[in-house]
């Protein structure tokens, strides 16, 4: 069965490659969620004039190589729980972390998730658990932005901090 899941964890060019790694994700779409805004557009969004974050749609199917607690688990290792101003360089709102769950169950496991993070690393994560309201795609020069401007994907990377921090976390130089 095919099911959704909504992560916000900063820039969504930065969180969209690693989740396209896996088999059983059929798409990841770059757009924004949170707010009430009906079609915002990315200057608006990204002035912090919504009430949205930028946010990845992973489109996936359930139970053939990938379920909703391995997304969760990406997710969590691909992002800095405890940024309560956004994710690395970029900061403001729409930037801050959120998972927007569509149901009960990812209700349940995300919150497990997230608690058993805190738990293991005796802080408190800056991650927003909401209900699913809305999904607008972001404009077109968005998607996929890794593999249409791969230089200016790795410069974002690099001046992000993103690289840097991950690489460190993994005991990588």
């Amino acid at each position: 069965m095919r099911r959704y899941a909504y992560f916000a964890g900063g820039c969504f060019w930065c969180i969209t490659p690693i989740f396209k790694l896996y088999d059983g994700v059929i798409s990841v779409t770059s757009g924004y969620s949170g707010g009430d805004e009906d079609h915002p557009r990315y200057e608006d969004v990204k002035a912090q004039k919504t009430g949205h974050r930028e946010t990845i749609r992973v489109e996936y199917e359930e139970g053939i190589e990938i379920d909703f607690p391995t997304l969760m688990d990406i997710y969590l290792a691909n992002i800095d729980p405890y940024d309560a101003e956004g994710q690395f360089i970029d900061k403001g709102f729409s930037y801050t972390l959120a998972v927007y769950y569509t149901d009960e169950e990812q209700e349940r496991i995300a919150r497990e998730k997230i608690d058993a993070l805190e738990k293991a690393r005796g802080k408190r994560t800056e991650i927003a658990l909401e209900p699913f309201k809305s999904f607008w795609e972001a404009e077109e020069y968005h998607q996929d932005y890794h593999e249409k401007n791969p230089e200016a994907f790795e410069k974002e990377l690099e001046e992000s901090g993103r690289k840097e921090y991950f690489s460190e976390k993994q005991g990588v130089k």
